[in-house]
């Protein structure tokens, strides 16, 4: 199994500027302790992830790295223009020497969205348009399109795309409609676990199937995104988890108004009014409990306990771990990330995950 590093980049807590220093100082050591990949998201405006570039944030990673590989968790496609997309990607793997890998999504915060002036109810076309035109151009060194949002007369994509993005090209997820889309797209799924495990494993059976119907095989495994916080004390490690956790899901839940009630009213965003609506009923404080118990942390032994055991249920072949999350000091995160990659990396590294039919 592969193993990542994902630097979060979580505001409101320092300045920005040191923040970033930080968090860069962190990725520095992803490479040298052993780590497969780096990963980062797109986010603005908000204190929730101050990341709006990815990719320029990657390409910093690249030049500084040799063979890590570099991910993106996510581009939002609805915010962009698809062929200045597909030219970046490119650039970026050809400086890398082929070392990206493509996530993208569609996005889901209105603050973002009313910041770029895009119509959320137009993000799902958007997005689905958009990703037929990337990952089509990225195979054939062109671009053309032809449909309601966009208009893309054929052009050269340059440089010229060198490699295929099959097989590291991945979509994050969230609805059960969504995975759908992302199967008869052909990619993976990016997920961050949020929900009980058997509502997720239904949801990746009927993912599954879809790609399957679609494309003629297998789908690939998912990659994941987790939370960690590793000592060797449990009772300090359940003390640092529940202090700074909470704390994070409580930005995840201010910068997407999860807790409001206009989803529902929204074009393409039906079962994110479900998901608010289970939100007020249950409360803060509960839901982000259950979001706790899915993340793993722990002693080492019970870190590769929880993440063999998360591999198992969902089959992934990816695992990508944030260390530092909502106001938690550099030094915890850095003593956290040094013990994860001594005693639980080389272990969990070595989980043995089949390759698709």
């Amino acid at each position: 199994m592969k193993v990542g590093l994902n630097l979060v980049f979580g505001g409101g807590y320092t300045n920005d500027q040191e923040l970033w220093r930080e968090e860069l100082a962190q990725g520095d050591l992803a490479e040298p302790l052993g780590f497969d990949s780096v990963w980062g998201t797109e986010h603005h405006f908000t204190d929730y992830i101050i990341c709006p570039d990815v990719l320029q944030y990657l390409t910093w990673i690249a030049a500084r790295t040799e063979a890590i590989q570099l991910g993106s968790q996510v581009v939002v496609l609805p915010w962009h223009d698809p062929l200045r997309v597909a030219e970046q990607v490119a650039l970026l793997d050809t400086m890398s020497n082929g070392r990206y890998i493509f996530g993208f999504g569609r996005g889901a915060a209105r603050v973002e969205f009313a910041g770029f002036r895009a119509p959320m109810e137009e993000s799902r076309g958007r997005y689905l348009e958009s990703a037929a035109m990337i990952l089509q151009g990225l195979e054939d060194g062109y671009v053309e399109y032809d449909g309601e949002y966009i208009k893309q007369p054929r052009v050269p994509i340059r440089p010229t795309p060198f490699k295929s993005f099959k097989g590291r090209s991945y979509s994050a997820a969230i609805s059960p409609e969504s995975m759908g889309i992302v199967a008869r797209l052909g990619v993976g799924l990016l997920l961050n676990p949020h929900k009980p495990w058997d509502v997720l494993d239904a949801e990746l059976s009927e993912y599954r199937k879809i790609f399957r119907e679609t494309h003629g095989r297998d789908a690939p495994p998912p990659a994941v995104e987790v939370f960690t916080l590793c000592h060797a004390n449990p009772e300090r490690a359940e003390e640092l988890m529940r202090a700074y956790l909470p704390r994070f899901y409580h930005d995840i839940l201010q910068h997407y108004e999860f807790e409001g009630d206009h989803f529902a009213s929204i074009k393409g965003y039906e079962s994110y009014g479900q998901m608010s609506k289970d939100l007020r009923a249950v409360g803060e404080d509960e839901a982000a409990e259950s979001y706790l118990d899915l993340q793993p942390w722990g002693t080492p032994d019970q870190c590769i306990e929880q993440i063999t055991d998360m591999q198992r249920k969902i089959g992934t072949d990816h695992i990508n771990f944030s260390f530092r999350f909502a106001d938690m000091p550099p030094a915890e995160a850095a003593q956290s990330l040094q013990l994860f990659a001594q005693e639980v990396l080389p272990v969990i590294k070595q989980i043995e995950v089949p390759a698709p039919a």
